[in-house]
């Protein structure tokens, strides 16, 4: 299976505070919405896991959301610019970071 025939992966990656994370001032950490292309979602996550620690991220957990079809099967909304991000990750072979929620001390998870 090459990587563009591989399915995409929609996972959330809540990270901690680590020097250098580029996270703002204040923040005690943060949500990353990502997308990421594996044979199966394990491989994405590690994946996912390997590049934001590159990044300097500390990785603090990762919770897997399945791929485009288990998704409307559950009955989420996939819009245009979502699949678009999904199909980049697949063409890439990349890890898409959609989205950064930075948490501070009033919104962090318990």
């Amino acid at each position: 299976m090459s990587a563009k025939d591989q399915p995409v992966y929609t996972l959330l990656v809540e990270a901690g505070r680590k020097p250098g994370d580029g996270l703002p001032e204040g923040a005690t950490g943060a949500a990353l919405l990502c997308y990421a292309g594996g044979v199966d979602e394990a491989e994405a996550v590690r994946e996912t896991v390997a590049i934001l620690k590159q990044a300097g991220l500390s990785v603090l957990d990762v919770e897997g959301h399945g791929t485009p079809e288990e998704r409307r099967a559950q009955g989420h909304e996939i819009d245009e610019e979502e699949a678009g991000l999904m199909a980049r990750a697949a063409a890439e072979n990349a890890v898409i970071v959609a989205q950064v929620t930075p948490f501070f001390d009033e919104d962090a998870p318990d």
